[in-house]
């Protein structure tokens, strides 16, 4: 433990989407290879409370943590690289501040001051910032400041840095993620933008320590020394951040500039011997498999105007990930959109490309009669399936459908007048419901199941109890779980108390692979610790691919 505890605010220059919160991520990863106590913490400017009310395709997932508490996705960035199971305190919104401090105010916890932006806001940001790093037992802690320099939603964060640091002089840095483009008309590594975001910064009363560079390519002297320059910052401390193949690549990236011993000189930490091996192992697979493997993702929030946004399936895509490096595979991942079979059913044919698919959760009505087609395509043709919280669902549902023969089958989610509800929401959400009591009311976070012996899913887990994390109101309803059981659906995890079914598959007799869970396992997979379900589903499909 340090004497005193230590801060690294980043903050973001130029754009956004440019990658601080696996910055924020790679930087305690490599500062916990030094033997340090690392957390992180994420300021969303944003009024939201939490991030369970945005829309998936403008803002990206929703990283759900033990407590239950529904952030931004960089939280699963930060669990991910530092492989911590993070609590609520280290993720604020500006409104969830407002909120305290409003409340404080009623309370007279001001003793009748007049209450002010500046310094109560900055101040009780502050004031979590050092809860959180109490609560970890951090020598250091990394805030990740949302947004980018110059937005007016940012300013009373970066007073909070601007005081904490006046505060606490010598424990405090800032790095700044800035973007350095090379227009393709002129070739030119250009740094002019990256000066004017440095200026700006300046204005708020911050100077950043290091300067991290997101660019195609590696900044070549030139390119430093101008930075150095113009920016009144150490040459040394400008940090090269090529784009790279794998994100995991960035920890090495970033020690091959010396950064971690940069910044713990910079903090007047001693300096110990990096282990760092684990990562050059996960790299040196990354980079070296060969043999492919396809997997397809049945989704139905992909687009964002005329583009493409992945992130509202981040987590699913790096548990896929994470399996395929450990078993030396090359992952070869595609998005299909669920409406494509409600349009044309000719196209389900095209599942038989992919060595395994994977249905992952959402909400609503849009597509899921195309998953469900989907979902019935890949049972009767035997390719391995994963269902994760809606995907295990409507497997219930297709299984009730074609299976038991109940072919009005469905969730009271999509028809609330089914005479067969093989889905139906809890009844302490009904109330939710009538008050549209939305943000932060789902049965949210960490529930233990016992899994049963002899199963698909304990032959992944090797153990009889678990704890999982969940995010959904609806539930396979308890009045068709032995009409399911009685043509072989097999629910292999259950609550504690028998009532609620959280994992459900067919017997490996009739498929390779079908399973689904009722939570969302891909929130606690890792990099260097695969979670033990997509682990042995991309071996299966693997298998099915040889």
């Amino acid at each position: 433990m340090v004497k005193n505890k230590k801060y690294i605010f980043v903050v973001g220059g130029v754009m956004s989407g440019v990658g601080k919160g696996v910055a924020v991520a790679s930087i305690g990863a490599i500062l916990k290879a030094r033997g340090y106590a690392v957390t992180a913490i994420k300021i969303d400017p944003y009024i939201n409370m939490d991030a369970g009310t945005m829309n998936p395709t403008e803002h990206g997932e929703v990283f759900v943590l033990d407590d239950g508490y529904e952030t931004d996705q960089d939280m699963g960035n930060y669990e991910r690289f530092l492989d911590v199971v993070l609590p609520n305190d280290n993720y604020m919104t500006t409104g969830r501040v407002y909120d305290t401090v409003i409340h404080k105010e009623r309370n007279l916890e001001y003793a009748g001051k007049c209450v002010q932006v500046v310094p109560h806001i900055p101040m009780e940001v502050i004031s979590r910032i050092k809860k959180a790093s109490q609560k970890a037992g951090a020598d250091i802690t990394i805030i990740e400041i949302g947004g980018t320099v110059g937005e007016y939603e940012s300013i009373i964060f970066l007073e909070a840095l601007r005081l904490l640091k006046l505060q606490n002089q010598g424990d405090v840095i800032t790095v700044m993620l800035s973007y350095v483009p090379i227009p393709s008309k002129i070739g030119e590594m250009k740094t002019k933008p990256t000066q004017h975001a440095v200026r700006t910064l300046n204005s708020a009363g911050v100077q950043p320590d290091f300067i991290i560079a997101r660019s195609e390519t590696f900044l070549d002297k030139k390119r430093k020394e101008k930075i150095s320059l113009f920016c009144n910052i150490a040459e040394r401390n400008v940090i090269s951040a090529p784009d790279v193949d794998s994100i995991y690549e960035i920890p090495l990236n970033f020690e091959r500039d010396d950064l971690s011993r940069l910044i713990l000189k910079k903090l007047s930490l001693p300096y110990k011997k990096t282990e760092l091996e684990k990562w050059y192992k996960l790299v040196e697979n990354i980079k070296n498999s060969r043999k492919e493997v396809s997997i397809g993702i049945v989704g139905k929030y992909f687009g964002t105007g005329d583009f493409l946004l992945s992130d509202a399936y981040i987590s699913v895509i790096e548990a896929i990930k994470h399996s395929a490096y450990e078993l030396r595979f090359k992952p070869k991942i595609s998005w299909i959109n669920s409406e494509l079979f409600e349009k044309d059913p000719n196209r389900l044919e095209d599942l038989k490309n992919y060595d395994g698919v994977v249905v992952p959760g959402g909400f609503g009505s849009r597509g899921v009669e195309g998953k469900i087609k989907a979902i019935e395509f890949l049972r009767k043709n035997k390719i391995p399936f994963l269902g994760l919280c809606y995907g295990m669902q409507l497997a219930v549902i297709e299984y009730a459908r074609n299976v038991l023969g109940l072919k009005d089958a469905n969730t009271t989610e999509i028809n609330r007048e089914t005479k067969n509800p093989v889905i139906d929401i809890m009844p302490e959400q009904k109330k939710n419901l009538e008050d549209k009591n939305y943000g932060a009311t789902m049965r949210l976070g960490a529930y233990p199941a016992i899994i049963k012996k002899d199963t698909l899913a304990y032959m992944a887990y090797k153990k009889g109890k678990i704890s999982e994390r969940h995010r959904h109101r609806w539930e396979v309803n308890p009045e068709f779980v032995e009409k399911l059981k009685h043509v072989g659906l097999i629910f292999s995890g259950k609550s504690p108390d028998g009532n609620l079914m959280e994992i459900t598959e067919l017997s490996v007799k009739r498929h390779p692979f079908f399973l689904g869970t009722q939570f969302h396992p891909e929130l606690k997979s890792r990099p260097l610790k695969p979670h033990p379900l997509f682990l042995i589903f991309v071996k299966t499909s693997s298998e099915r691919k040889r």
